[in-house]
């Protein structure tokens, strides 16, 4: 297998096997997680098909399968579904065991922070394709729940998020070189702000949040209802 297929399943056992924890029971969670995922998934795949036929990043072929699904490796297919899956789970064990009164709290103040960190990189960056698109979608979900959806959930989403930027971090920093001789996802540098958190492009936490607020809004909206 593939170094990053190796990652993806790396990801992914650990939290499907634990799934059946009886006061997790993230197994119930799957009808509505994974359409959530799946909306997900259709959204970051074309993103990402544009962002590599336009040059915004590529995929190095030592570390990858040879085939490809709209200019993605398959590798990268899994990322959008073992990601999630992953990083929900975190979501899912923090609701079944902690709670959120001290995040709850402090909802508001976040959301506004990242707004205006959203908000002020695209106007200093606007020439930066990946810091834009990544930073616009963002600040549009962040609107979304601050002024609309006023989602009850946001104290856990928030701790949740900055729980799971540690094995993020991990995964995103394998991917980026951190590990090997080269990187696994290579960035066009012209197309990025160029700060890095070792190896990682800042915009990558960003990438994050969305990847995790995005399904979560979809599945807590489907429990709701």
């Amino acid at each position: 297998m593939s170094l990053y297929a190796w990652l993806m399943l790396f990801s992914f056992v650990g939290p499907l096997l634990l799934s059946f924890d009886k006061k997790v029971a993230f197994y119930r969670w799957w009808p509505s997680l994974f359409l959530g995922i799946g909306l997900n998934l259709i959204l970051f795949v074309l993103w990402d098909s544009w962002f590599t036929k336009t040059g915004v990043w590529s995929f190095n072929p030592s570390y990858v399968w040879p085939s490809r699904i709209l200019e993605l490796p398959l590798e990268e297919w899994a990322f959008f579904i073992v990601v999630p899956y992953a990083s929900i789970f975190i979501y899912a064990c923090l609701k079944a065991y902690l709670s959120d009164a001290w995040w709850q709290t402090k909802v508001r103040s976040i959301n506004y922070f990242f707004i205006a960190w959203c908000f002020l990189n695209i106007l200093f960056f606007s020439d930066r394709t990946y810091t834009v698109v990544n930073y616009s979608l963002a600040l549009l979900i962040l609107l979304a729940q601050q002024f609309w959806i006023k989602g009850k959930y946001m104290g856990y989403f928030w701790f949740a998020y900055f729980i799971h930027l540690i094995p993020f971090f991990i995964i995103n920093g394998i991917l980026t070189g951190g590990a090997t001789p080269s990187p696994i996802v290579l960035y066009n540098p012209d197309e990025i702000i160029g700060i890095r958190l070792y190896t990682i492009p800042i915009e990558d936490t960003i990438y994050a949040l969305t990847c995790l607020l995005l399904p979560i809004s979809v599945l807590e909206y489907l429990k709701q209802k």
